[in-house]
């Protein structure tokens, strides 16, 4: 019996059925065998209970390497709720508001012009600077090189913010503030580099490196072992090989050329280390990205959110604040948000996490209150606060455009018995 394992607990004890539960395999075993992806991890829990622990297919196909309990993924966006929990527990502290302008922490974006109609620059409103609560809801007028919606992406492209892993955290915000906003502050939803200014203002904030500050406010008493910005090279051995459509974090790429790529059929084994380093935790430590971690690991995170308390009963973050996490953060006029030109009907969006605003518009099953986050690898998770369940998935392929997530929410949410 695995470690994992040991600590499964019977799902009728919390009101959830386990042959039911027994439909998680069968749901996803069709993507293994007919979609190209290598394999998943799957973990749920109910009232702190974790009730199903699930792997299937395979960690190197080629090799014929199948998944473990101890296999590491590269989280890529799921990093993002991490970063802005982290960040919370300095707001805990009374050392920043979240209404306070970002320059007030970092003074270049004080100078941040606005690109305007027709490629004209425009002050920002002295009235509504970028604030922090922006970078974190992805209302702050950055955007991402990958989307097309706004031509400063093309800035983003040609100073490569994305795409240089020996660039520092500081040197990468530095640069991002030389360029205008798409947009001005709070006046829309668009994803983008937010969170990875989020992770410089803990830095300058707690006076601490990044991974350093992650180890000892969050890995550390949540027993987080595996996750870090880097994997030690005794432990490679365990990380997940990349399949899928080509990297996002490549030159030049974009959702057009994606698109382009999965027509075309290019689907295969990808090699990410030249983008995603495993080998570079003192230099690529970023907000958006670049954890890597295990299943167990994520799910001691995600329960924590749902209890403001580790394993071990230790408080990380107190009750309301996690209710002002995962509570709608966007205007109305902002709701709902869209990603890449798809709206996300029935979702408002947190600080750090999407939340669940109404079900019948999502399509989802799920509670009024659920959040949650996904990475561009079909790395996925979620907390529903009303039926106090989490789940975790993990697997690796790139952007996939069909939802595996969906399935396993869906077998999961059936499972409840009470």
């Amino acid at each position: 019996m695995t470690q994992v394992e040991s600590q499964l607990t019977s799902p009728e004890s919390v009101g959830m059925s386990v042959n039911r539960l027994e439909r998680i395999e069968p749901a996803l075993q069709k993507y293994v065998d007919e979609r190209g992806y290598p394999g998943f991890t799957t973990l749920v829990s109910r009232r702190g209970q974790l009730v199903h622990a699930g792997r299937i297919g395979w960690q190197d196909r080629e090799a014929e390497v199948p998944l473990a309990e101890d296999t590491i993924y590269r989280l890529y966006s799921m990093t993002k709720p991490i970063i802005c929990t982290a960040l919370m527990t300095l707001f805990e502290e009374g050392r920043f508001q979240l209404v306070d302008p970002v320059a007030k922490w970092i003074p270049a974006f004080g100078a941040t012009k606005i690109a305007g109609p027709g490629g004209t620059l425009e002050e920002q409103s002295p009235l509504r600077p970028m604030q922090i609560r922006d970078v974190m809801s992805h209302t702050s007028g950055l955007t991402y090189d990958f989307l097309e919606d706004f031509p400063v992406a093309e800035q983003y492209r040609a100073k490569q913010l994305m795409h240089d892993p020996t660039r520092t955290l500081e040197q990468l915000i530095d640069e991002l503030a030389t360029i205008p906003l798409a947009f001005a502050p709070g006046t829309m939803w668009h994803y983008s580099l937010g969170t990875d200014v989020t992770a410089r203002l803990i830095e300058v904030i707690s006076g601490q490196q990044l991974g350093d500050f992650l180890q000892e406010r969050l890995f550390g008493p949540l027993g987080m072992t595996d996750t870090a910005f880097g994997v030690p090279e005794s432990a490679r051995g365990r990380i997940s090989a990349m399949y899928g459509l080509p990297d996002l974090l490549a030159e030049d790429m974009t959702f057009s050329t994606l698109a382009g790529a999965f027509a075309a059929g290019d689907v295969g084994r990808r090699d990410v280390e030249s983008t995603y380093p495993s080998d570079a935790a003192d230099v690529f430590q970023r907000g958006g990205l670049g954890l890597f971690g295990t299943g167990s690991d994520y799910m001691r995170f995600a329960n924590m959110l749902l209890t403001g308390r580790a394993e071990d009963g230790t408080r990380i973050l107190g009750r309301k604040t996690l209710e002002l996490m995962h509570t709608n953060h966007l205007a109305p006029a902002l709701r709902p948000y869209a990603l890449a030109g798809v709206p996300a009907l029935g979702y408002g969006f947190g600080l750090g996490s999407r939340v669940a605003m109404d079900i019948g518009q999502s399509a989802l099953a799920g509670s009024p209150g659920e959040f949650g986050w996904a990475g561009a690898a079909k790395t996925y998770y979620w907390v529903d606060p009303v039926e106090e369940i989490v789940g975790v998935l993990l697997t690796q392929h790139m952007v996939g455009f069909d939802l595996p997530e969906a399935d396993f929410r869906a077998v999961v949410y059936q499972s409840i018995e009470d």
